[in-house]
């Protein structure tokens, strides 16, 4: 187990030590990558001494070669923890500025990555501040709060880093969960499908392919080959993640059952159109009057993927309205299905479109998880903890 240990510039930096020793005895290998304004609160050579590595300090830095090989670095490791992570990294981090090793380090790291924020109540409080850590954690960014107590500034409140043992804990979950599904192939299929009314028109749906991509993402850091069926959505391809395009429901049918054959696990998390139109091979004028489509049903993947079922792990979801533990529980048994992730797409800001979700998370036994509101990296966690288990128990 290898982890990169990021050091910023804070009061709290001298707690670096008890992280590097904690990390240590946990039986990692510990790489110390320093901001400059860090050397100011804590000595390269106390940590190298902990460390047992040399600590890394400058991009540029010839007489340390690892510090300009930062790419390979990065390749390596299993987790990266920032402790303290300053308003300015947070930053840095959450608008993709590399201005020295530690910020070019983590726009190179695909792995997991955990900070933990130390500052004063005011500046932790400042919207820019919690606007960075919203953003990180959009991205699957793990964030371990700070805690209240007394601050540098000789009073008491909220920011002061969060005690090194929970850091110590979360960095080491995280590292063990990077190599948790490591070559194994999971397939994801996301977003929405068009169906064509005509050469210029479809029918489609709300479906932004969020839920998908963030469960693509959080099976990539956990080592799974992934292959990420996606229907159209205006969102960017996680890092290692192979993409197949597809439109219809019929290319995403044929895509998913090429890509499914070998997978060790699928989740079914795009919404395929139920009702195809029968297309006309022209464009459709206006003709005064009402136009009436003819519906057929579409392909059921997923039940077909059920009733093919050779030991690969089925996961299915479903998009409710009213009773939706109802609507999945039946879907669950008819389809064939080990699990499955319903969620109410009435409840406003919840959803469909948007950046969270709650959900609840049915298995074949009839056991039964409630996830509370939270963003969809989050809630991608907790599916894979439920379906795969949690590295850290």
């Amino acid at each position: 187990m290898r982890i990169a240990l990021g050091v910023s510039g804070g009061i709290a930096a001298y707690k670096a030590c008890e992280i590097v020793r904690g990390l240590t005895k946990a039986g990692a290998t510990v790489e110390v990558i320093l901001t400059r304004n860090a050397t100011r609160f804590v000595t390269p050579l106390t940590l190298e001494t902990l460390s047992g590595r040399r600590a890394h300090l400058d991009l540029f830095d010839r007489s340390d070669p690892a510090a300009v090989q930062h790419i390979e670095l990065a390749r390596s490791i299993d987790a990266f923890v920032v402790a303290p992570a300053t308003a300015n990294v947070l930053a840095k981090f959450a608008r993709g500025v590399a201005d020295d090793l530690l910020s070019t380090f983590f726009l190179a790291v695909t792995g997991p990555v955990v900070v933990a924020p130390a500052m004063n109540t005011r500046m932790l409080q400042h919207p820019a501040v919690q606007e960075s850590l919203d953003v990180l954690r959009r991205r699957g960014v793990r964030v371990v709060d700070p805690e209240s107590g007394w601050l540098a500034e000789r009073e008491s409140g909220w920011g002061r880093l969060a005690d090194p043992a929970r850091i110590v804990a979360a960095a080491v979950e995280a590292a063990r969960r990077s190599t948790q599904l490591a070559e194994k192939k999971v397939v994801v299929t996301a977003g929405p499908t068009r169906e064509p009314i005509d050469p210029v028109r479809f029918v489609s749906n709300r479906s932004s392919g969020k839920m998908g991509y963030a469960l693509a993402s959080a099976l990539a850091r956990r080592g799974a080959r992934v292959v990420l069926v996606s229907g159209p959505v205006d969102l960017p391809v996680p890092y290692g993640v192979e993409r197949i395009p597809v439109e219809t429901s019929q290319e995403m049918r044929s895509a998913v059952l090429a890509s499914a054959a070998g997978a060790h696990a699928v989740f079914m998390v795009a919404a395929v159109s139920d009702f195809l139109p029968r297309e006309s091979a022209r464009k459709i004028k206006k003709e005064g009057g009402p136009l009436t489509l003819t519906l057929d049903e579409g392909p059921d993947i997923l039940a077909e993927l059920g009733s093919r079922k050779d030991g690969t792990v089925l996961v299915g979801f479903a998009a409710e309205t009213g009773d939706a533990l109802e609507g999945a529980t039946k879907k669950l048994a008819a389809k064939n299905l080990d699990w499955i992730v319903a969620n109410d797409v009435s409840l406003p800001g919840l959803g469909i479109g948007a950046d969270r979700n709650q959900v609840t998370i049915l298995d074949r036994a009839g056991s039964r998880l409630d996830v509370p509101a939270a963003s969809k990296a989050e809630i991608a966690e907790s599916i894979l903890d439920r379906v795969f288990g949690r590295e850290d128990r």
